[in-house]
């Protein structure tokens, strides 16, 4: 009873680049980006795809697990750093007409990599008002069409993917969260906005005509990604760690009692670190970034889709999601699966 997760999907493109297939243009080898990442591939969506068509598979996967009609979904929320427009239509509009969820609002959520987590708890908000309505959290994502291919620091790290999970409530309105047995952390530090931004938004004013005073189109400039490796590097092992700390301490827990925790998956050197300051096994820590790479908002559910579909994740298990992005954000769930 109460608040749950009771389906997921995930979606990955069938193109697979390796390391090897990089190296074929960029001074680097597979020894040498799998030492510093643990990524050995990722998945490129190709022509044809898209962040909707992704986010639409993986949220019609979710729904034919949990039995759910799309008439039956009252909200999408759709985590995403690369929508298909920029910056409307959104996303989560274009999904919710290819699943003909005609009943459903739908918005997108953009809080980088933690972008799952936030959204997730948007919709656990809407289901415990509206219990009767079903909602659909996806996470998804196309970050290779944002990558300059030429730049051996960053286009080694990302991939494309989706992942969702179909949230129900079965309480009365507002029931549900007396009930819980999950608490969120929710969490940002602006001050740290630079270490990972991409140039291209309406952060510049146009130049003015001197003659009319009114704006000239500008010279577009090309988008760039920066990515300050080493400042995020530290600040995803410290705040990982930390809310991952603090939520257990929240729901009257200890780490060491956790069964999984499902980290975004960035870096496996910084989960392998996260792992060491927790003092927790690595093995308790979902990994599959070796042939994902990193998926932004769509590594978390990506990584619960793939969990329960080995039959790793299952009912009663005590898990944490955790995960960290440009902005700074960061923040985490715990709960007892499929609880929320």
């Amino acid at each position: 009873m109460g608040i749950r997760i009771i389906g997921t999907g995930s979606y990955l493109p069938p193109k697979v680049v390796t390391n090897d297939d990089i190296a074929k243009s960029l001074d680097t080898t597979d020894e040498w980006i799998f030492s510093h990442t643990g990524i050995h591939s990722r998945h490129v969506a190709e022509a044809g795809e898209s962040t909707s068509t992704m986010a639409a598979k993986a949220a019609q996967r979710a729904m034919d697990a949990a039995g759910v009609k799309p008439e039956e979904i009252g909200l999408i929320v759709l985590a995403t750093s690369t929508p298909d427009y920029n910056p409307f239509p959104s996303t989560a509009c274009v999904v919710q007409g290819i699943l003909g969820c005609t009943n459903a609002g739908a918005f997108d959520l953009q809080a980088a990599c933690a972008g799952f987590i936030y959204a997730l708890e948007q919709a656990r908000g809407f289901v415990n008002f509206y219990p009767d309505k079903k909602a659909l959290v996806i996470g998804a994502e196309s970050l290779t069409r944002i990558l300059d291919w030429s730049d051996r620091a960053s286009c080694i790290l990302f991939g494309d993917g989706a992942g969702a999970v179909v949230l129900a409530n079965d309480e009365p309105p507002g029931v549900a969260s007396l009930k819980t047995k999950a608490h969120t952390l929710l969490c940002a530090d602006g001050k740290g906005a630079g270490f990972i931004s991409r140039t291209g938004g309406t952060k510049d004013a146009l130049p003015i005509n001197p003659d009319t005073g009114v704006p000239m189109k500008g010279t577009p400039l090309l988008p760039e990604l920066t990515l300050q490796g080493h400042d995020v590097f530290a600040f995803a092992v410290r705040t990982l760690s930390k809310v991952s700390r603090d939520l257990c301490e929240l729901l009257g827990t200890k780490p060491e009692e956790l069964d999984r925790v499902f980290a975004h998956q960035a870096n496996a050197r910084i989960i392998e670190a996260t792992a060491r300051r927790m003092k927790l096994p690595l093995e308790k820590f979902w990994l599959n970034l070796d042939t994902t790479a990193n998926t932004s908002a769509a590594s978390i559910p990506i990584s619960l889709d793939q969990a329960v579909r080995a039959g790793q994740l299952v009912d009663g298990m005590k898990i944490v999601m955790v995960g960290f992005g440009a902005g700074l954000t960061f923040g985490g769930t715990y709960c007892v699966w499929p609880e929320l």
